[in-house]
């Protein structure tokens, strides 16, 4: 076989741990408890499977989904969701996409992907408290996992 014709060697990335996903977890509680906010956080890995979760007893009942949603939907367009709020408006590009998946997307600020060595390895969503806190609050666990 030529080796103009094979295909590269990836480099192994090593994937989300659990740990990994607590520290996420950690740092957005912590985060949002500092400014007073009662959030939940979930984490996935890069094939969506649930690695860490945790919900504030005082926050809203929905923000446990709101959370998933939110990693569910970055992990899978490999986006922040703050950036794809306007792509689901009635003119936009994604308006009917969530009907295609077997999962509904929920666009709102609060979900980012996790990459390492520029590969996606998971997504972490924070939901409960408001557009700008949430995205602040999963931001920060993103910078700490660094």
């Amino acid at each position: 076989m030529s080796t103009a014709t094979r295909t590269p060697a990836r480099t192994a990335v090593a994937p989300l741990t659990t740990e990994d996903a607590e520290l996420l977890v950690a740092v957005a509680t912590s985060a949002a408890e500092a400014a007073a906010a009662t959030v939940s956080v979930t984490v996935l890995d890069a094939g969506g499977h649930l690695l860490a979760f945790r919900r504030d007893d005082r926050a809203v009942l929905i923000s446990g989904e709101t959370s998933t949603r939110k990693a569910y939907t970055a992990l899978q367009l490999d986006a922040p969701t703050a950036d794809l709020v306007d792509a689901v408006r009635p003119e936009g590009p994604f308006h009917t996409l969530p009907t295609a998946l077997d999962r509904p997307l929920l666009f709102i600020a609060g979900g980012l992907p996790v990459h390492r060595d520029g590969r996606l390895i998971g997504a972490v969503g924070v939901g409960g408290g408001a557009p700008d806190q949430d995205h602040a609050f999963a931001s920060a666990a993103l910078d700490a996992l660094v």
